[in-house]
């Protein structure tokens, strides 16, 4: 069934992607977590957990990683290579980018994504005790290579 068709007759399934060739692809996605400027100095200063800037790091390989477990639609793929960046800001914001490659017959966007997702949820976690205000913010893809569809890069706004 061509992946146009899949799921016409009202049944999930996951697109059928073995015949496609494997290729190298990247994707990378960003998010924020908007805070006051003390919660992130505590945040950077760390707690009695210990570093929850580097557990967000921790935090978005495993969402990476687990993808599939999480999204149903998404294949179990060979992730050759992951950058997690967590930038806290004085402004009160902390920026999450993380880069996902890999060699396979699909794309790396959803894990991109989960694993900014996973890395902004841990944040919040532990911003929540200094910020019930704290919120999470601006998920994005912000580019993709690789694959049937080509690249993709996003607006800067």
């Amino acid at each position: 069934m061509a992946s146009s068709q899949a799921g016409a007759d009202g049944v999930t399934r996951i697109v059928e992607v073995g015949a496609k060739p494997e290729t190298a692809r990247e994707a990378t996605a960003e998010g924020w977590v908007h805070t006051t400027a003390d919660a992130v100095s505590e945040l950077v200063a760390g707690t009695k957990k210990g570093s929850p800037i580097e557990t967000a790091k921790i935090a978005a390989i495993g969402g990476v990683k687990r993808t599939p477990d999480l999204l149903p639609h998404c294949h179990p793929i060979r992730v050759t290579g992951v950058d997690v960046t967590v930038e806290p800001g004085s402004d009160g914001r902390i920026h999450v980018v993380v880069a996902v490659r890999a060699v396979d017959r699909t794309g790396v966007e959803m894990e991109a994504l989960t694993g900014v997702a996973a890395a902004a949820l841990s944040l919040y976690d532990t911003a929540k005790a200094f910020d019930r205000r704290a919120r999470i913010e601006g998920i994005r893809l912000l580019a993709k290579s690789g694959g049937k569809s080509g690249d993709f890069v996003a607006d800067p706004s």
